[in-house]
């Protein structure tokens, strides 16, 4: 049937990950545990930071807050129709299911990357300055940063996108992933679409590369600034820095794999795809919960308070 956009496809074919009937059986078990677990951990860290009122009022919870929103959010564009898809034979995906999938992906990751960006100068701001912390990061500049990374998004993905929905598709129309990616996809429209795959790697992938080096410099001035001004404040912004460096480099990564450099890694296209749509959305709420101790407090504090207010027969 021809489409809108003079495409003779109507559908692609995911290939999944296997396919053995048992491993599929085995991964459909690993990845319903791990989505509830993403599910769980990041709508618990959304629900302290929201009615903990000391956490709340703390800038690096409320980004905290609106990270596990961006995780729980990603993770759910792609998760569940993966977890379906282990029961299917003929994994299927319509053709304006694939846009939706690519659009909402790249949404949320730009604004993702955004984010991590504000909460690196975040922390810059609180260990370098602490004096003028609540004075820069006020409520205005957290909402303002907020939408700033939803913006951001928003002009990543439509930047890619504008085109990406007029091209012809008129077959193959199989792809050899868990879900629809860009630079998979633009392989199957029958054009030319050099010049797209470089708008891809420019958009996605040096982006991706420029802000991680970006963040990582920012983490070494912080260490340099701190260790400068007192050696001993050094091993607590190291421990306060770790997590952040390392939710960082879980995040961009895959992304600059897939992205920068996506002729390296078709081979394993699988691989990072599940990395950052299940691993990294899931590893977060633990290495920010488990490893703080505020939040710790917090979950007890939240805890007591409803045990506490619960009446005993």
């Amino acid at each position: 049937m021809k489409m809108k956009n003079n495409s003779l496809v109507d559908e692609f074919i995911l290939m999944g990950l296997t396919n053995s009937w048992e491993l599929e059986l085995f991964f459909f078990v690993i990845f319903f545990l791990a989505y509830t677990s993403i599910l769980a951990g990041n709508c618990l860290i959304i629900l302290i930071v929201t009615f903990d009122s000391h956490l709340h009022s703390t800038p690096m919870y409320f980004l905290l807050a609106n990270l596990s929103f961006f995780d729980m959010t990603l993770s759910t564009v792609t998760v569940p129709k993966m977890i379906i898809d282990f029961f299917r034979e003929r994994k299927t995906i319509s053709l304006w299911g694939c846009m939706a999938q690519m659009f909402l992906a790249h949404l949320l990751g730009g604004g993702e990357m955004t984010l991590l960006i504000v909460m690196a100068v975040d922390r810059y701001v609180a260990i370098c300055k602490p004096l003028h912390y609540a004075a820069i990061m006020n409520h205005r500049i957290l909402v303002g940063s907020v939408l700033l990374s939803w913006t951001v998004g928003f002009v990543h993905t439509m930047s890619q996108m504008a085109f990406m929905v007029s091209l012809p598709f008129c077959g193959p129309n199989v792809i050899d992933d868990v879900f629809c990616d860009l630079p998979l996809v633009l392989k199957l429209a029958c054009t030319d679409t050099y010049v797209l795959e470089l708008l891809v790697i420019a958009d996605s992938g040096l982006l991706s590369l420029i802000s991680f080096i970006l963040l990582l410099v920012s983490y070494i001035v912080i260490l340099v600034t701190v260790k400068y001004r007192s050696s001993s404040g050094v091993s607590k912004a190291l421990s306060t820095l770790t997590a952040h460096i390392t939710v960082v480099t879980l995040f961009f990564g895959p992304v600059i794999l897939i992205y920068a450099c996506p002729v390296c890694s078709y081979s394993l296209d699988k691989v990072f795809s599940v990395f950052y749509s299940v691993i990294t959305p899931l590893l977060n709420p633990i290495i920010y919960s488990l490893r703080n101790q505020e939040m710790k407090a917090a979950m007890i504090r939240l805890r007591s308070r409803h045990i506490g207010s619960n009446p005993v027969f």
